[in-house]
């Protein structure tokens, strides 16, 4: 009779290099037991990385502290910055912004929700914009930065924080990390993919020069083209472009016009957005549109009419179709990062989705036998946080109050998935916000896209009205302070970095 480690998995192949392939690579060599895996990469350095993916959210500083990366080395080596949310300028309406900040607003009062009680006390007087009473987005205004320790107390221990970075950088940093840790990168172009004929999983994957690479589970990290889910296993693909009608990308790099601000910024442009990533060593910048509704040419004369400083490159062009792969797990095949789907750069969420698909996949592992029940458990975890974040990101076309073009036309009109209509519907009666803990946006990115988009709720909970006015009038007015304070004595962004992580 057979023992159980007679069905352990014994040889991972991951298919495809670039920001998902070497994060998985690190995150496996450092995180399944030694010795008891052999890991390949098989890239080809003919095919280019998309590699526009150099903002991140804070999950980011999690998976880079369990897997040991110290995070002034890896700043250092992929020439990053530190990011306290987005500035959205043009969003609601032209002429007005706001702060999506990492981290919470304010402190909970008596079990009642701080964005409840600034709903009460904005009806009673003219409040200052929320953003006041967030630490990140108090630093973010003031351009300072300092990182909160395990120690850290309030309210410094509110700042959540991420990175920009340069991607290409990024996965070089991680490849090395890999490879010390014994995962083995075999350099070629995939030109054929054999599949057993009896159970439907991928064997091997045979390279332009013969090498053949055998495994028994397979990690897609080929991007757009889904070489193993898509072009061999024939998964499908769930299309959101009706909610979601972006659909190209342009993006240029741009000398520094002065320090690096800690913090990105989309611009709502007439048809579609423009994003802003201050790095090191240039800035980097992209026009996100609908091609139905503005062609490629117009579409870089609008984005190079709008840099701040010298282009260092001639733009690049991406095309996709938003929406997801309609099994993340098929087969003997786990994609992860393009090859799995995209909702699109506007919240930053392409590599937390990568790091989710990690930790999933390392909960739900599986042998030989490859137990559908652990393939169906991690399909629907990855559908309901690929919906979750779509619905947030359609969120900010919908609530906009723009009609000076067809395309936020259609998108201030269009139908949205019943799940966001049910969520707004809350919001929009008593400000309520429900979330469960596993999504990658808490309470407070909500509340920051839907007042910074103009959407203010009919009525507060009843329950903040039990709360004393003049306690809750001083309550706010301490903290928004403390925040102020403590942006007030850190340091410039831009100093920081020189000291903690000047890129080498």
């Amino acid at each position: 009779m057979e023992s159980v480690s007679d069905h352990s998995i014994r040889k991972i192949v991951i298919v495809g290099g670039g920001t998902a392939g070497w994060m998985a690579a690190a995150a496996f060599s450092a995180l399944l037991e030694k010795g008891a895996f052999e890991i390949d990469l098989v890239e080809s350095d003919e095919i280019g990385t998309v590699g526009v993916g150099e903002a991140t959210i804070p999950p980011l500083v999690a998976f880079n502290n369990l897997l040991g990366i110290n995070e002034d080395e890896f700043l250092a080596a992929s020439q990053g910055t530190f990011k306290l949310g987005i500035e959205f300028v043009d969003w609601g309406a032209p002429g007005e912004r706001y702060f999506h900040p990492f981290g919470p607003h304010g402190q909970d009062l008596k079990a009642v929700h701080f964005h409840q009680l600034y709903l009460r006390e904005s009806k009673r007087r003219p409040l200052a914009d929320i953003k006041e009473w967030s630490m990140s987005g108090a630093a973010a205004e003031l351009g300072r930065f300092a990182r909160p320790g395990p120690d850290a107390r309030l309210p410094l221990s509110q700042l959540g924080y991420a990175f920009h970075f340069d991607a290409g950088l990024y996965a070089r940093f991680l490849r090395s990390y890999a490879e010390q840790g014994g995962v083995r990168r075999i350099e070629g172009r995939i030109v054929d993919v054999a599949v057993d004929g009896e159970s439907g999983h991928v064997r091997s994957v045979t390279l332009a020069d013969g090498t053949e690479a055998e495994g028994e589970l397979f990690l897609d990290c080929s991007g757009f083209r889904g070489l193993l889910i898509e072009q061999t296993l024939g998964t499908g693909y769930e299309d959101w472009s009706r909610w979601l009608p972006c659909d190209r990308a342009a993006a240029v790099p741009t000398k520094l016009a002065g320090p690096p601000e800690p913090f990105t910024r989309s611009t709502a442009r007439t048809a579609g957005w423009q994003w802003r990533i201050p790095l090191q060593h240039r800035m980097g910048n992209g026009l996100v549109y609908s091609s139905a509704h503005l062609d490629r040419a117009d579409a870089e004369s609008l984005l190079l009419a709008n840099l701040e400083a010298e282009a260092l490159a001639e733009p690049r062009h991406l095309a996709f179709t938003a929406g997801r792969r309609k099994r993340a797990w098929n087969a003997n095949v786990v994609s992860l990062g393009l090859s799995s789907g995209f909702v699109e750069p506007l919240e930053s969420t392409s590599i937390q989705l990568i790091q989710s698909g990690i930790a999933k996949l390392l909960a739900l592992f599986p042998d030989r036998r490859f137990d559908p029940r652990e393939r169906e458990e991690y399909n629907r975890q990855m559908q309901e946080l690929f919906e979750d974040v779509r619905d947030f990101v359609i969120l900010h076309y919908k609530a906009t109050r723009r009609d000076d073009s067809d395309f936020w036309n259609y998108c201030r009109t269009m139908d949205v998935p019943d799940g966001l209509a049910a969520r707004l519907e809350l919001w929009r009666s008593k400000g309520r916000v429900f979330r469960e803990g596993r999504e990658l946006f808490a309470t407070a990115s909500w509340v920051a896209v839907l007042l910074g988009q103009g959407i203010f709720p009919a009525e507060h909970e009843p329950a903040a009205d039990a709360i004393d006015p003049e306690l809750a009038a001083d309550a706010l007015e301490k903290m928004r302070l403390s925040y102020r304070r403590m942006a007030e004595h850190m340091p410039a962004h831009a100093d920081f970095v020189a000291r903690a992580c000047p890129a080498r």
